[in-house]
């Protein structure tokens, strides 16, 4: 008897009833074990919704942490050498231009800048800053300030020491002198400028000892009101400080960048406390978060692991039915796992749009910021539903594959 030639249009047709065939099956399994397959995209569901939710909030959490500890004040001090460029203070160009080094390394930032003179009050010292309140109220948002900020000429918010020192409340005034040489600084001298306390500030540090006016009070003060100074020019700040959404290795950069500017005569310093502190308890959030993506995963293999086995249990005659026409290993397994991956990537879906829901509500609610569909994310999400899906069968899979025919159909 002659063997029957097969033309290639036999062979396409034959591969598509074999497709055909392939997808009847897997419709069928699932629509047969409905209860069990429900099982399986719950499971895989709950892994991507929580994987989700967690990694959505891995994203936040360091810019809300960075955004949080920007508010507890400078982590970038740039200070005078009072040298070359700076030795008159630094001028609003200089300023300006630090500013630009400061924003060129991608981070936000926010400053102010302080100039510091001694003055006397009740004929006792004390250390004056000139500031722009706007600038200082910006970046300083953990000063308790009662009262309001000086905004007027002759204007003075002081520490809550300075105003226990001397005895006085808002809304009354002091005597404010300047004198440039202390040499000639006589301890029974009142005269000086009469300013009105608009306010209080209280940090719990060296803040609490001092007085803050704005700058053009302060030249008034001393003399430099529409006046220059050495090199024609008006005294300028003698610090900026930033604060930098920049932070660890990036700081540390940033801060090597303007000291090796030589020319600028400034000195930067990153203030360690506060940019240690940010890294480290970033760094312990995100490692938490991923300790329990972690869990989550593995909770999800178990579950997952455990319908597929149940499925192949109760599938057993059938597969033992299907070895024993011809059906190969391979042939069960790839049925297997593309019937897993179907639940993962269902329960993938679902999970992402659960997530997303949960996700919005958590960062608008406990966090106090707006977010966006993260698309790739999400697809990650599912592809990795569908991953967790396939290797929780392989298992159970290796388990069909071992089924005996002839001991099934024996039972049988």
């Amino acid at each position: 008897m002659e063997d029957k030639v097969y033309t290639a249009a036999d062979l396409k047709r034959r591969e598509r009833a074999n497709r055909a065939m392939f997808w009847t099956m897997i419709r069928g399994a699932i629509l047969r074990r409905r209860s069990r397959a429900i099982m399986a995209v719950i499971a895989s569901l709950v892994g991507a919704a929580t994987l989700f939710v967690l990694v959505m909030v891995c994203i936040v959490v360091p810019a809300q942490m960075t955004e949080e500890m920007r508010a507890y004040g400078a982590n970038l001090v740039v200070t005078s050498n009072q040298t070359g460029a700076t030795e008159n203070g630094i001028q609003k160009d200089m300023v300006e231009h630090t500013t630009e080094m400061v924003r060129a390394t991608g981070f936000g930032e926010t400053h102010a800048t302080y100039r510091y003179d001694t003055v006397r009050v009740n004929s006792a010292s004390y250390q004056m800053a000139g500031i722009n309140p706007n600038e200082v109220r910006s970046m300083n948002k953990f000063w308790d300030v009662t009262g309001s900020w000086p905004s007027a000429e002759n204007q003075v918010l002081i520490g809550t020491d300075v105003a226990e020192r001397l005895s006085v409340k808002i809304g009354q005034s002091i005597t404010v002198g300047y004198v440039e040489d202390d040499a000639v600084n006589t301890i029974l001298d009142t005269e000086g400028t009469r300013m009105q306390v608009v306010g209080t500030v209280s940090t719990g540090g060296n803040e609490d000892s001092m007085l803050y006016v704005t700058n053009a009070t302060l030249d008034a003060l001393t003399g430099q009101n529409g006046q220059s100074g050495q090199n024609g020019q008006s005294r300028g700040a003698d610090v900026i400080e930033y604060s930098s959404e920049a932070s660890g290795a990036d700081l540390d950069k940033l801060v090597t960048n303007i000291n090796d500017m030589k020319s600028m005569n400034v000195t930067a310093q990153a203030v360690s406390k506060i940019s240690q502190a940010n890294a480290s308890i970033i760094a312990m959030l995100t490692t938490l978060f991923w300790i329990i993506s972690l869990v989550i995963v593995a909770l999800t293999l178990v579950g997952v692991s455990t319908t597929m086995t149940s499925i192949v249990s109760q599938r057993r005659n059938e597969i033992g039915l299907r070895k024993a026409l011809g059906a190969s290993n391979r042939s069960i397994a790839v049925e297997f796992y593309v019937e897993s991956a179907l639940y993962g990537v269902a329960g993938g879906l679902l999970g992402v749009l659960v997530g997303s829901g949960v996700a919005w509500v958590l960062i608008r609610t406990v966090f106090d910021r707006e977010t966006s569909v993260n698309v790739g994310l999400g697809a990650a999400c599912v592809a990795v539903a569908a991953l967790i899906a396939v290797v929780a069968s392989i298992l159970p899979v290796r388990k069909a594959s071992r089924i005996d025919p002839a001991v099934v159909l024996r039972e049988e």
